[in-house]
């Protein structure tokens, strides 16, 4: 029997830990403690994702994964046994604390002390994102639960040392804390200052956002969870999935009300019936690119630069000033109510004929006074939802209508993605979207291409991978993606699902199949990388050159500037 390759294991561990996640999903519970939830762990140990580090050593703590997945968990997870996954609950009347992590939109509310219910409304990858999230939490409190207890079984020092530091965390001098995160760093496994980087990042989200509750709160609790479960069964953390979970599965209701709020929006609008182009985006990129210079100009006056990209990096205008100028010249915004969590705009364009526009923004406004086009950005999609948004919004009003919806004249995904031959800050754009853990596979007729921008950034063609999610990726599995005939350039989310939604409406006659598609994404990180992972952080300044340089080609060709 021939060995599998590091690759194949790989594939196989992915495919294992999504075919488990939904058959638990189906099932209704299991404790990650039992052979279920060990089954989910040796799959994920097995992915063993670069932004979950250095989670296969017993020896450390992986600090900088953590403090990535308690930002994208609900605060108080370290102190809870029972999570609850349900849907379509309407939870925004009750006394129910509700919390929202820092970086996802996803809405939890606080049932008890210790339990808290996850309310997905984004589909399946909601689902493996928290598990992955929620199967790595378990797999560190362990870890950080053997060195609570010593040789002989006694509460080990090191542990006693942590429980007087957060009794009197508030007490604390410089020189007190600086010990404190010391004694902390040899718990962990971690250097000092490891620590100290973790413990101050959280810090800050803890008093400026309230989004957690400290690293030493959290690393005490973790622990504390693991001795309690040992102790009595009562006590082992339980996930559960709701019947309404469970019905909600591969059904498309959040995003059904989604899309009809956006067209009823178009309709109130007297917009229906204009030339549409719709665009996944951030809320901030085609709003600055059309308004920001004119703001500025009028409002406070100063040197104008030539460079676009320098000009929004330094001369950011007020945002209240910003959405109040452009209501008044095309722009509608909305906040998303319908749990799908997609804001959208509506731009339209004919309104800009007295908007004075960067220079280096190539507009022809007699497009704009003639076909008049009207611009819907849509925020990001995560995962599967980007095919059930999509395939809702390009449907027709009239369930039974037949004929082409001839107005929508292209689709723009603008997004961000790990890269697999450069770095963070370079652009991609898709060829081919290949789906993980499939055979489906999809050719891109992509509008857009590398001759479309300047050589300031490197801009990388080929095809996507489309993945189950951030927590989910294998370094070998990338390896061959990249270094096979795959030849592929980057990973992402979307794309792909995107790409199905767009097919299905060209095929069911809800879209001309000339509508034009195109796919760019800027490298928000490197997986094969050590230090450019997710884990280590955003882009900040570096993300505005790549992301306002898409955003301006997209704007371009649907205003006749290219």
């Amino acid at each position: 029997m021939n060995e599998l390759t590091k690759a194949q294991k790989g594939r196989l561990a992915i495919r294992t830990f999504k075919i488990t996640a939904d058959a638990l999903a189906m099932r209704g519970a299991y404790k990650p403690a039992g052979k279920s939830g060990q089954t989910l762990e040796a799959a994920l140990r097995e992915i063993s994702p670069e932004i979950y580090g250095t989670m296969n050593d017993s020896r450390s703590i992986e600090i900088a994964g953590l403090e990535y997945v308690l930002d994208r968990l609900p605060k108080g997870i370290e102190e809870t046994t029972r999570i609850v996954l349900t849907a379509q609950e309407d939870l925004k009347e009750t006394a129910f604390e509700k919390i929202e992590p820092l970086k996802r939109r996803r809405i939890s509310y606080r049932m008890s002390d210790h339990e808290i219910c996850f309310v997905i409304t984004r589909g399946l990858s909601e689902v493996y994102d928290v598990l992955t999230h929620l199967t790595f939490l378990n797999i560190e409190a362990r870890k950080i639960h053997s060195q609570m207890r010593d040789s002989s079984g006694d509460i080990s020092s090191i542990w006693k040392e942590l429980e007087r530091n957060l009794e009197n965390r508030d007490s604390l001098d410089d020189k007190q804390l600086d010990q404190a995160i010391w004694n902390l760093s040899i718990l962990l496994g971690r250097t000092y200052q490891e620590t100290k980087h973790t413990f101050e990042s959280l810090e800050k989200s803890k008093t400026e956002k309230g989004t957690n509750n400290g690293l030493f709160h959290i690393i005490y609790q973790l622990g504390l969870q693991v001795e309690e479960g040992l102790k009595s069964k009562d006590r082992e953390l339980l996930i559960y999935f709701t019947p309404s979970f469970r019905d909600m599965i591969a059904h498309q209701k959040v995003s059904r009300d989604w899309a009809q709020t956006v067209k009823k929006r178009l309709q109130d609008l007297g917009l229906l019936e204009r030339p549409l182009h719709v665009i996944s985006a951030n809320m901030h990129s085609v709003k600055n690119l059309l308004y920001a210079y004119a703001v500025l100009d009028k409002n406070k006056g100063g040197k104008k630069v030539s460079d676009i990209f320098e000009f929004i990096k330094d001369h950011r205008a007020d945002e209240k000033k910003l959405n109040t100028y452009a209501a008044k010249h095309g722009m509608t915004e909305q906040t998303d109510n319908s749990g799908a969590n997609i804001d959208f705009q509506i731009f339209n364009t004919e309104k800009l004929k007295n908007v004075t526009l960067h220079p280096d923004l190539k507009i022809d406004k007699k497009i704009i006074s003639s076909d008049k086009p009207v611009i819907l950005v849509m925020d990001y999609a995560f995962g599967t939802q980007a095919f059930e948004v999509m395939d809702e919004l390009l449907a027709p009003i009239e369930p039974n209508m037949a004929r082409p919806v001839k107005n929508i004249l292209s689709i723009g995904v603008m997004g961000k993605a790990g890269i697999l031959p450069g770095q963070k800050g370079d652009i991609m754009l898709a060829t081919a979207h290949v789906m993980e853990g499939s055979s489906h596979n999809y050719l891109v007729n992509n509008d857009v291409s590398k001759a479309d921008f300047d050589d300031s950034i490197n801009v990388y063609e080929g095809p996507i991978v489309t993945v189950l999610g951030t927590s989910l990726q294998n370094r070998d599995v990338l390896e061959k993606f990249q270094q096979t005939s795959w030849r592929a350039i980057g990973l992402e989310m979307e794309g792909g699902h995107y790409h199905r939604a767009i097919s299905a409406a060209i095929i069911k006659g809800h879209i001309n199949r000339k509508t034009k598609t195109r796919y760019a994404y800027y490298a928000s990180d490197n997986p094969l990388k050590s230090g450019q992972t997710l884990a280590s952080g955003g882009m900040g300044d570096e993300g505005i050159r790549p992301t306002y340089m898409i955003a301006k080609v997209f704007v371009e060709k649907i205003l006749g500037g290219e």
